[in-house]
């Protein structure tokens, strides 16, 4: 079998006297949609932001295809959009591919716009766009460099019935592609349709 593209051993991270995650280990491998589940409080957004690398493991490690290949191989969309809400759709997606050294941010940005379906939306500003189109900005900002693997901190909670079928659709186009998505949701109904398979986390254990 290959090496699997991510692989969490006995992960931990402790914010003074308390364990928010307590030894989790999985693997995930090309194409998977894998969702993560729990109460809240569980340890779901630390888990997926020390996997983005937007915080450090108290204990355990990373290996893998992804931490092996270096930056931009993971892309994280955090469950507050991070956008800058006075540029429009294309800025933004120009400015964070900047950051994330894409050779052509104009192409990538042209790219995310028509694979997110964003297109008809490019030039408004992000304040002015509905909940769900905000969501796709958040989530094309994840994707503008490429990522083997997209982390997604409940990408659906702001979204209405319509938004969330489209969402998903787009998600599962990516894991057809070979792209691995891993989520957290608080909506079992979407991982009973979407995921490949869950984790599941209670007090920050597996």
């Amino acid at each position: 079998m290959s090496e699997p593209l991510l692989r969490v051993s006995a992960l931990a991270k402790r914010y003074g006297s308390h364990e928010a995650l307590g030894g989790v280990s999985f693997e995930l491998r090309d194409g998977e949609l894998v969702a993560v589940v729990g109460p809240n409080g569980a340890g779901k957004t630390t888990l997926l932001s020390i996997i983005a690398g937007v915080q450090r493991a108290s204990e355990g490690r990373l290996e893998g295809a992804v931490i092996a290949e270096g930056p931009r191989v993971i892309g994280w969309a955090p469950q507050q959009p991070a956008t800058y809400a006075r540029l429009s759709v294309r800025e933004n997606l120009r400015l964070f591919a900047r950051l994330e050294g894409v050779a052509d941010p104009e192409q990538a940005a042209a790219e995310m716009l028509e694979q997110t379906g964003l297109s008809g939306r490019a030039e408004e500003q992000v304040a002015r766009l509905s909940g769900g189109n905000r969501q796709r900005v958040n989530v094309a900002i994840g994707l503008i460099a490429g990522p083997r693997l997209l982390a997604l901190d409940e990408p659906s909670s702001a979204l209405d019935p319509g938004q969330r079928a489209r969402l998903w659709g787009f998600l599962g186009t990516l894991a057809a592609r070979g792209t691995s998505v891993l989520f957290s949701t608080h909506h079992l109904e979407e991982v009973r349709r979407h995921a490949t398979r869950a984790i599941v986390l209670a007090d920050g254990e597996l």
